[in-house]
Parts: structure tokens; sequence; C-alpha cells
């Protein structure tokens, strides 16, 4: 996965927006149809444009993680259906062989014209014991073909189940593939130079100062400590540690530190613990956002938190985004 560069924040701004904002009359004269072309974009457009190709990233960057999900649920039921089916295939071999060995035997008993059997038989008895013997191949040879023809019908049930199976891991990769285009796409453009100008700008925030946690009694206050020492290590789409991290991942790794295993998933993690009402949230609680459930951190307190934000950002304590709040869920 390609990593997307951090702003300089430490750009002016003053220089950012001689970059960007065109000086009034600074536009090349002289050139028929100059006064048609349309203007550079404003620094304010750039921004809007950034935030929300950033916006659609992070989405597509969850729904990847969906997939991700789904694609190793798909390969194991495609690996047990091919299990099934070897085993359908390897019974009605064995089946197959066993009306073959049926019809040999079957032929060598029954063979003689039954005038001819008496007529060599040595005893009435003896070729009353034949004929016996001949009803009773008879019979087992119709029990073997009817056996042999539901054998048949589960090889063929158990080998559509697992071709089902291998096409669905195949659509599943194709659409991780196609997600995967989408957000290297919308990453060159957010990796151009005038966003990155822009963003210098956009990202010279305040800092919030350190958080101390004086007693991580409950795991969610142990995940938060353990997250809280990876401030500053980039957000990357996709990656869960142990040095670079997107949204979910951060909770992946913080929670995996004090031995609880959770989905890379904001989808899976919305469901992975209790729901608690804002006004009971606690320092360690996952706080998730927008209505498609695409962004997720961790609730430190006093209305902060702590995520891996967004491109070009990195791990780091920041304000809780109320206004796109949606719920918050306790682990543990």
């Amino acid at each position: 996965m390609r990593k997307l560069s951090a702003a300089a924040v430490t750009a002016a701004a003053t220089i950012a927006l001689t970059l960007l904002v065109p000086a009034s009359g600074s536009r090349a004269q002289g050139v028929q149809g100059d006064r048609d072309t349309a203007p550079p974009p404003t620094l304010a457009s750039l921004l809007t444009q950034a935030k929300q190709l950033e916006f659609q990233i992070n989405a597509l960057s969850e729904q990847y993680d969906g997939l991700s999900i789904q694609l190793s649920r798909a390969q194991a039921d495609a690996h047990i259906a091919e299990q099934a089916a070897d085993r359908a295939a390897a019974a009605l071999s064995i089946g197959q062989q066993a009306i073959a060995r049926l019809a040999a035997a079957n032929y060598m008993n029954a063979g003689l014209d039954p005038v001819m059997q008496a007529m060599t038989a040595a005893n009435p008895g003896q070729f009353l014991s034949q004929a016996s013997t001949v009803a009773a191949l008879d019979q087992s040879s119709s029990d073997e073909v009817s056996g042999l023809t539901s054998v048949e019908d589960q090889d063929l049930r158990d080998r559509e189940t697992a071709d089902q199976q291998v096409a669905a891991v195949q659509a599943v990769q194709a659409k991780m593939n196609a997600t995967r285009q989408a957000i290297e796409a919308k990453i060159d453009v957010v990796n151009s130079s005038a966003m990155q100008q822009a963003m210098a700008i956009f990202d010279q925030t305040g800092q919030y100062p350190d958080v101390i946690i004086p007693t991580a009694n409950t795991v969610g206050e142990q995940a938060l400590e353990a997250a809280m020492s990876r401030r500053g290590d980039p957000y990357v789409w996709g990656a869960a540690g142990p040095d670079e991290f997107d949204c979910s991942g951060l909770v992946v790794w913080a929670f995996a530190q004090v031995g609880i295993s959770l989905p890379h998933y904001t989808g899976d993690l919305w469901n992975s613990g209790v729901h608690v009402p804002r006004s009971e949230l606690q320092p360690g609680d996952l706080v998730f956002f927008y209505a498609d459930i695409s962004h997720v951190g961790i609730y430190i307190g006093d209305g902060l938190m702590l995520d891996a934000p967004d491109f070009g950002q990195d791990v780091e304590v920041q304000p809780v985004f109320w206004a796109y709040y949606v719920g918050a869920v306790q682990i543990g």
C-alpha cells in the first residue's frame, strides 16, 4: 500500500496563499481567448475538495477492511466445500468399483443358461445353491446401484457448492481490487502539490496537552493507555501497527495489547461490545462517526478522543466530532 506523505505543517500560511491564490492582474495578457480560461482554484475550494476526498478515502478504506473479512470467511467456506466435494468424489469412486466387482461376480455365476447349469451340476442341491447365489447377487447389485445413484447426486451437489464458493471468493477479490484502485486514484489527487499546500494551512491547528490516565484499571483504560503510546505514528490506510495505523487499525492494535482480539473493520467493531449512551462515556470506550460508521476513535474524557484521523495526520488527541457522532461501544 502506498503511504500518503504528511503535509508540511510548518509551511507559512502567507507563502501558501501566495502560491494558491493568484494576485490581481497577474494573468498573462495578449493571448486570444485568455479571458475565457478558468481561474486557478482558490484555497477554500482546494480545502473543501481535499476534505471531501479524504472522507471518501476513509469510507472506501473501511469498505476494504470489511471486504478483507468477507474474503477470509469466503476462503474458509470454499476450503470446507472443496473438502466435502473431494470426499463425495472418493465415495463415488468406491461405489463405482463395488458395482464393477458385483457385475463381474454376477457374470461369473449367471453366465450359463439355467438348463446347462442343471446338466453340469453334480446334484440338484448344487444347482439350487447356485440359483440362490445368483438371486443374492442380483439383489445386492440392485442395492449397490441404488446407493451409487445417491452418491452420484451428493457428489454433484457438493461440487456445485464448491464451485459457488470459489466464485464467491473471486467476486470478493474483484471488489477489493476495484476498491483499492478507487482509493489509490483519490490518494494521487490528495498527494498533488496544490492539495498539500492547502492542507499545510488546514493542519496548523492547536496541539492538545498530554493526557495522563492515573488509574488504568478497566480493559478500555488499559487499551487507551497502549494507544496513547502511538501518538505521532502516521495514518496509513489498512494498517494496524505497530507503527502505522488507520482508524480501526489503531483500535485493533490497542486492544490486542491487553489480550482482546477485535475485527479490523468499523462495521464489526460497532457490534463487538456494549452500546453506551453519550452521558455514560468512559475512558477507553470506542466512539463512532458518520452515518456509514466509517470512523472510530478511543474516548479519553472531557470531550477529547485519540484516533488515527486522516491522511497527512498522525495518531493524535483531538476533540470528539460531536457533529458526526453516531454512538459508542464499551469493550470488555
